[in-house]
């Protein structure tokens, strides 16, 4: 019985390529936490200089704002992105942002129909007067 080795170059890539750009040296953190102020100081700049007058389009920017700069959060602090941990840490994220999505969508729908479904005649632009005046 002849033994069969065989020879194979086993070059584990990481993604540690070199088009890719290391977010964990200093350059990297003061361009994450420069977008960060940036990303903090336009939406207030924005409310406090009243820019935008309709209150759900300002709500709107802002919470666009908010979901890019978790984004940097993301990848300039944290170091997430979809090859890091095989995957697993993009899948996590995911599955988070499904549990908030419908913790969140729940809590809204729930409060929107109690308030909805009132028992009549009580409404929330009653006086004390009218309140002490029920049977």
């Amino acid at each position: 019985m002849s033994a069969h080795i065989e020879s194979h170059d086993h070059h584990d890539d990481h993604g540690h390529g070199e088009e890719e750009v290391s977010h964990s040296t200093l350059k990297g953190y003061m361009m994450g936490f420069f977008l960060a102020v940036v990303l903090t100081a336009i939406p207030f700049w924005l409310v406090m200089g009243k820019v935008i007058p309709n209150p759900q389009t300002l709500a709107i920017v802002i919470l666009t704002f908010a979901a890019i700069q978790i984004v940097v959060h993301m990848i300039y602090f944290l170091h997430m992105d979809t090859k890091s941990q095989g995957g697993w840490n993009m899948l996590a994220l995911m599955f988070t942002l499904i549990l908030v999505v419908i913790t969140l969508t729940g809590s809204i729908w729930v409060m929107f129909h109690l308030n909805s479904n009132m028992m009549p005649g009580m409404s929330h632009d009653m006086t004390e007067q009218q309140v002490k005046n029920l049977p």
